[in-house]
């Protein structure tokens, strides 16, 4: 690691549209965690869903949010313009949150969380092509572990502002949810005010359809092994949902359920910045393969756990495995397609993890309900250890520039 002087001109290099970009990941996530960290109780305690239930709406909603993001991405690249989509699907998720403190059934948080989700959706690759966009490609590992590493701060901060304002309120799951609607709207006034799109040389005539099939072809088949790697590990990625519910299974109080989400994401912030920079210097490859492993350790963990304590040490190494991989799955993707496709490729590779973590949290919430807690965690093990044996032994350029 370089030294901290070097370290924090490195920091003062990235632009300053990457740390808005970063600010509003922030807000947003804020809101959205102080929703997530208590939903799987929400819907198990106060609307009575299955754990099978809570695997069908999460994994629906991500889906959607990750499968959404190949038609957003791909317009972005289409008509040249990314920040307005980032605008629209950061809108739509803010105008989503008063719903579910009003939610009266299982049928409305779905509702809920599927608008929302779509938002995300529409904003992700946008957002992404434009980070992309924004950073000179020395600093594009640190540029998108910085925007995930300020994304990761506000997804601990939202689930501990959930429990400080869960003890206040006597448990009230209903008033908190409220309160998360101020951090969402913020997010989107940030976003109109302080970022600016950049004019990119390789976007300006663009005419062509992005998802045509001459177009992607043109993406390449770098890009495609990095998707098909990326497909087999998203299915060991499960909603975080089933770590809230696997605490909860183990002892832990309803009221503190989101500080699973805070201990996870404060490792997944300290990791995500690091594991960028590292990556431009040394490579992405051996950087993913030690995020997968990780999280094979973790899932063992977990699945193993006697008490509250191992589940605490699964938990935080769920979030160093965030730390080491998310971050750089999109850097991959800024290395391997082309400036003018960048949408389209991040869009691409969310439809093929969107399908993958539709499956993965419908197979581990049956597993949950069929075989016990551990056993989604297992599975989720043995998926690891399939991407991991796939970069170790088949995919040897993995990451390679």
């Amino acid at each position: 690691m370089p030294p901290p002087a070097q370290a924090a001109r490195r920091l003062r290099q990235i632009p300053a549209g990457v740390w808005a970009l970063g600010f509003v990941s922030l807000l947003m996530d804020l809101s959205s965690e102080m929703i997530q960290g208590l939903l799987p109780v929400f819907l198990v305690s106060v609307l009575g869903a299955s754990a099978l239930t809570v695997g069908l709406i999460e994994g629906l909603a991500e889906a959607v949010a990750l499968i959404t993001r190949i038609f957003s991405g791909a317009l972005s690249d289409w008509i040249g313009r990314r920040k307005a989509l980032a605008v629209a699907g950061y809108g739509l998720a803010a105008l989503t949150k008063p719903v579910f403190p009003l939610a009266g059934s299982v049928g409305w948080v779905f509702a809920a969380r599927f608008v929302d989700r779509i938002g995300k959706g529409v904003r992700g690759a946008p957002r992404d092509a434009l980070v992309a966009d924004i950073a000179p490609e020395r600093l594009r590992g640190a540029s998108f572990g910085l925007r995930q590493a300020l994304d990761t701060v506000g997804a601990f901060l939202g689930p501990a502002a959930a429990v400080a304002l869960m003890l206040a309120s006597g448990d009230d799951i209903r008033l908190v949810l409220w309160w998360a609607v101020v951090p969402a709207l913020a997010c989107v006034v940030l976003l109109v005010v302080a970022v600016r799109e950049p004019p990119v040389a390789a976007l300006k005539g663009t005419a062509r359809f992005p998802l045509a099939a001459a177009q992607l072809r043109r993406l390449g088949p770098r890009f495609w092994l990095v998707a098909a790697v990326a497909a087999v590990f998203t299915l060991a990625r499960f909603s975080e949902a089933f770590l809230i519910l696997r605490a909860r299974d183990l002892g832990l109080r309803e009221a503190f359920a989101p500080l699973v989400l805070v201990l996870m994401n404060l490792v997944y912030a300290l990791a995500a910045y690091p594991a960028g920079a590292l990556s431009d210097r040394s490579g992405r490859r051996g950087v993913f393969l030690a995020g997968v492993g990780v999280l094979i350790a973790s899932d063992l963990a977990i699945a193993a756990a006697p008490n509250l304590l191992g589940a605490a040490v699964g938990v935080a190494l769920w979030g160093l495995h965030m730390g080491l991989t998310q971050g750089l799955l999109s850097a991959l993707v800024a290395d391997t397609v082309p400036a003018d496709l960048r949408g389209t490729g991040f869009g691409a590779l969310s439809l093929v993890t969107g399908v993958a973590t539709l499956a993965a949290s419908l197979i581990a919430g049956a597993l949950w309900d069929r075989l016990g807690p551990p056993a989604p965690f297992l599975a989720s093990a043995g998926f690891a250890a399939l991407a991991f044996a796939g970069v170790a032994l088949a995919a040897p350029d993995f990451g390679r520039k």
